[in-house]
């Protein structure tokens, strides 16, 4: 696990912009950075005036020893790598290339990425690779930099492209590539904008800048240094593999155990994170421990559950108490969510992250599972609609211009949208109108600002599911995920959302994949007998009280809070929309979530908006 950056320009890069872009991924691997560049084809020795450089910060998880810090070069320096992520199962192949004649230094799957790229060329090595990864490769040999991000979206990875100058930007985050962006490219995105304001986050490919965008999961994107061209290509979607999955998942388990520095558990209480712990104890690992977030609000407490739980399965479990306030940290975990992104839960997660750092440096966690499974409700109550799959959308059922709508309002434009469009609006911050209140100068505004399916789904809950794959799971639960880990040097691994038990998953019958209760089939076959009450246990959130968070810790943002926005969005939304809205979550508490999304919207592009003033000093 680590952070990245590059350059490739036929512009040098300036020394300031360099020591940016590398203090903007510094705490994604607080062990070791380093640069590679050149210029002119020859090496520099710091990146000032590069037209090239590789930027890594590193986490070290496997082979801690300098031999295995990046960016790694191959022996005569024609390849180069620069990597985060972490690759599981490889040690076959790794022998087998050793076979052929290759020399490893290390011990790192760095080292079997980099080999196994000079061996076999990317498109034979993407399918070796089983894990979460997003890095870059650069082979001066045939002068091309290879971009991958992993067939989930786990990691992430954004970058600028610009063809006349033959420039190509990457990095783990936004925040990493704005200081290489030229001032004049450094605006603010109005499709970016109105994405958050419809989905809290904003999916792929789009970012919070016009300039920069985010790689699509199991994407990858070939430059030309020549020419400056760049292609971008989808490598994997998921079909059904014929293995049985309960067998999967543990080999899954297993695989993310491997580490040469401490590694812990999530566990929450619930069936997903429960799963994984009691595979690993199902598997001798019962020596690893589990983490629980502790909350004083009894409706949203398991720790007390997760106790037991941890004792049946012989696991030492440690409660850490979430602070209700959290308004002291306001403004930090919003830098470390890098662009505008609206999850109240990443205050918890966050915070739990920060304490669970101090004991392991690795950690396992049960993401993914209500995606894999249909877990959530909303997916029953939009089932019930599924009816409406064959009828076209009634275009005719336009909704209002109210900032607040209501629930009437809210159906008739799921009536104006086709029954898969609509999916995006059960679980989204600002309708349609709301947006268009609160960002009047973009035109043409869409229902939504999801990616449409990749692969036809045989049935109604499959193409919700695969509309998730593509957006909700790796742009909203994923990124969270990495961002809330990274920020504190915490490698969080997700045996739920490997591939290969995603495949296996993709041949179990629908009675059983999609059962009542939802995880049914998961939980009698990976569950002891003790846990499989959990299936009839309601679902708790994991938010922070938000209606109080709104009104006691974040309230003295609100004088001037209109105008405050409307500058920091570069004139984008309305003052007076948001005074409007301001007015109206005074009467009505119901509307804090709405008034959280706009408040770290206004964090979040004041501290932008600061860094790309400091990248034009």
């Amino acid at each position: 696990m680590c952070g990245i950056a590059g350059y490739l320009s036929t512009r040098p890069l300036s020394g300031s912009s360099a020591e940016a872009m590398l203090a903007a991924i510094a705490q994604r691997g607080p062990d070791a950075r380093h640069a590679v560049c050149w210029r002119d084809g020859q090496r520099l020795a710091d990146p000032a005036g590069a037209q090239r450089a590789l930027l890594h910060a590193r986490l070290s998880i496997r082979d801690p020893r300098p031999e295995a810090d990046q960016p790694m070069g191959n022996d005569d320096g024609s390849i180069w790598l620069c990597y985060n992520g972490e690759v599981y199962g490889w040690e076959d192949e790794r022998r087998a290339l050793e076979a052929q004649g290759a020399r490893f230094r290390t011990t790192s799957d760095t080292e079997f990425i980099l080999r196994g790229y000079e061996a076999w060329g990317i498109e034979a090595l993407l399918p070796k690779l089983r894990g979460m990864f997003a890095f870059a490769l650069l082979d001066l040999r045939v002068g091309k930099l290879h971009l991958v991000r992993d067939r989930m979206g786990l990691k992430p990875l954004v970058y600028h492209h610009d063809a006349a100058s033959q420039t190509l930007a990457f990095g783990s985050l936004v925040r990493s590539v704005l200081p290489a962006v030229p001032r004049a490219e450094r605006d603010f995105d109005p499709e970016g904008l109105d994405a958050y304001l419809a989905h809290r986050t904003i999916p792929a490919p789009r970012t919070v800048f016009r300039a920069i965008r985010r790689l699509e999961n199991a994407h990858r994107i070939e430059f030309d240094l020549a020419t400056g061209a760049l292609t971008k290509l989808r490598y994997w979607a998921p079909a059904p593999n014929g293995r049985n999955p309960i067998e999967v998942l543990d080999e899954a388990v297993r695989l993310r155990t491997v580490a040469d520095r401490p590694v812990g558990v999530f566990l929450s209480g619930g069936i997903d994170s429960t799963v994984v712990a009691s595979r690993l104890a199902a598997q001798g690992f019962e020596n690893i421990q589990s983490f629980t977030a502790g909350f004083d609000d009894p409706s949203m407490d398991e720790s007390e559950l997760a106790a037991r739980i941890a004792s049946e399965l012989g696991m030492a479990n440690t409660r850490i108490a979430m602070a209700s306030d959290v308004s002291a940290t306001f403004e930090q975990v919003v830098a470390d969510l890098d662009e505008p992104f609206a999850d109240p839960s990443a205050f918890p997660a966050w915070a739990l992250s920060r304490e669970v750092t101090q004991h392991v440096k690795v950690v396992l966690c049960g993401d993914g599972g209500d995606e894999l499974f249909a877990g959530y409700k909303r997916y029953r109550q939009h089932l019930r609609s599924a009816w409406r799959r064959s009828i076209p959308a009634l275009s005719w059922l336009r909704p209002g211009g109210n900032i607040t709508p209501g629930k009437s309002e809210r159906l008739r434009l799921e009536a104006s949208m086709s029954w898969a469009d609509a999916w995006s609006l059960r679980f989204s911050g600002f309708s349609s109108a709301e947006r268009a209140a609160l960002q009047p100068a973009l035109q043409h505004l869409p229902a939504h600002r999801w990616r449409a399916p990749e692969v036809a789904s045989n049935s109604a809950i499959e193409q919700l599911l695969e509309v998730d794959r593509l957006n909700y799971l790796p742009e909203y639960i994923l990124r969270k995920a990495d961002l809330v880990t990274m920020a504190h040097g915490l490698e969080g691994r997700a045996p739920l959302i490997d591939h290969v038990f995603v495949e296996a998953l993709a041949g179990l019958p629908a009675s059983e994949r999609f059962s009542q209760p939802p995880k049914a089939w998961l939980a009698q076959r990976s569950l002891p007998c003790m846990t499989l009450g959990l299936l009839t246990m309601k679902k708790r959130g994991f938010n922070p009280p938000i209606r109080a968070l709104v009104r006691d810790g974040l309230a003295s943002r609100l004088p001037g809070f209109g105008p405050r926005l409307a500058h920091a969005s570069d004139g984008q939304i309305d003052a007076g929309i948001v005074e409007r809205f301001v007015a109206a979550w005074r009467l009505d508490a119901s509307l804090s979530e709405g008034m959280l999304q706009l408040l770290m919207l206004d964090e979040s592009l004041r501290q932008l908006d600061r860094l790309r003033r400091a990248a034009d000093e």
